[in-house]
C-alpha cells in the first residue's frame, strides 16, 4: 500500500537542498551575508566613469543607475550625469527632466554652473543626478561652432569639484556618465571628462558586433583628446544560466579581456526591468532581489579593484 501524504506536507520542501528553488534561495542567502560582511573602499580620489556601449540594448543605463545606486547605499558620494537625450537615467533616479527644468544641457551649451543643475535621489542622499531633457537632442549640432566644444563636461565637473570643496561639502568618490550609444560630440565630451571606460556586454548573439568599432573610437580619443583615459572595466549582463549561449558569450568575453571582466554578472531579472517605472533603481526597489544582489556584488569589486 502506498503511503498517503499527509496535508501538512508542503508542495515545495525548502529542506531538500536538491530542490533548485531551495538551491538559488541558499544562494542567495549566502551572498546577502558575505555582501553584509564587506565593506565598500572609497576610492583615494575621485573615479570618473563613461558607460559606453555603441550596441543598443545592452543594459548600458540600468548598469549606470544600479552601479550608482549600490555604492551610494554603501555610503559613497557619487554623481550620475545624464547625457542621453532619452533621459532614462534621470527616470530611473526619479529626478525631474521635463523640458523647463535645468539640466546638463544648459551647463554645455549655456556655461550654467553644474551644481545649480544636479538633484539628489529622493531614495539616496549621497547620490547626486545632473540630469538630461529633451533639449539635448539638438545640442550635437549647437556643440559644433562652441570653442572647446570636447571639453565642456570636463571643465564643469572640475569647477563643479571646486564648488564642493569650497561648501565644505565631501568629495566625490565617483562619476557616472551615461552616454547616447551614437559617437557624437555628446559621447565625445563624455570620453574627454572620464578617466575609465566601463562596457556593459550581454550575454547574447552578436554580443561582441561594434565592440572592435568602439575600442578603436576610444583608441582615437586616447590618442588626440584624453590620453589618460582606459578600459578598465567589463560588466556581462543579461545573463541566462539556463542557455548554453549564455555561458559561451561569457568565456568568449573573458578570453578576450581576462583584467577587465568583473567575476560579477548581472542576470536578466523581472525586477531589473520593472524598477524604471517605479522610477527606482532595482537596488531601491527590491534589496533583496537577484538582481539588486548582483549590482552590488559587482559595485563592490569594481570599488575594491581601484581601491
Amino acid at each position: 500500500m502506498s503511503k498517503t501524504k499527509s496535508s501538512s506536507d508542503s508542495a515545495f520542501d525548502f529542506s531538500d537542498s536538491s530542490s533548485p528553488l531551495a538551491t538559488q534561495i541558499a544562494s542567495e542567502h549566502r551572498r546577502r551575508e558575505a555582501l553584509e560582511a564587506r565593506t565598500v573602499p572609497a576610492p583615494e580620489k575621485t573615479r570618473y566613469f563613461t558607460i559606453s556601449n555603441q550596441k543598443g540594448g545592452v543594459g548600458k543605463t540600468t548598469t549606470t543607475v544600479n552601479l550608482a545606486a549600490a555604492l551610494a547605499k554603501g555610503g559613497l558620494n557619487v554623481l550620475v550625469i545624464d547625457i542621453d537625450p532619452q533621459g532614462n537615467a534621470s527616470t530611473a533616479l526619479g529626478i525631474e527632466h521635463h523640458s523647463e527644468v535645468d539640466s546638463i544641457y544648459d551647463v554645455l551649451i549655456n556655461d550654467l554652473p553644474l551644481s545649480d543643475v544636479v538633484a539628489t535621489c529622493p531614495d539616496l542622499p549621497t547620490l547626486q543626478v545632473a540630469p538630461a531633457t529633451i533639449h539635448l537632442a539638438g545640442a550635437e549640432i549647437e556643440l559644433v561652432s562652441l570653442v572647446a566644444r570636447e571639453q565642456r563636461l570636463q571643465r564643469a565637473l572640475d569647477d563643479y569639484a571646486r564648488t564642493r570643496q569650497c561648501e565644505g561639502l565631501p568629495r566625490l568618490d565617483y562619476v557616472f556618465i551615461d552616454c547616447p550609444p551614437s559617437l557624437g560630440l555628446l559621447t565625445v565630451n563624455a570620453f574627454v571628462a572620464a578617466r575609465e571606460v566601463l562596457i556593459p556586454i550581454q550575454c547574447e548573439y552578436y554580443a561582441l558586433e561594434g565592440l572592435s568599432q568602439l575600442l578603436k573610437n576610444i583608441e582615437m580619443i586616447q590618442k588626440h583628446l584624453n590620453s589618460k583615459l582606459t578600459v578598465s572595466t567589463i560588466l556581462l549582463t543579461m545573463y541566462d544560466g539556463r542557455t548554453k549561449l549564455a555561458a559561451q558569450v561569457a568565456n568568449e568575453v573573458r578570453e578576450h579581456f581576462p583584467e577587465q571582466v568583473l567575476n560579477a554578472v548581472i542576470p536578466r531579472s523581472v525586477r531589473i526591468s520593472e524598477a524604471p517605472s517605479y522610477q527606482q533603481t532595482v537596488i531601491t526597489y527590491d534589496p533583496n532581489s537577484t538582481g539588486a544582489l548582483s549590482y552590488t556584488e559587482a559595485a563592490y569589486e569594481m570599488a575594491e579593484r581601484g581601491a
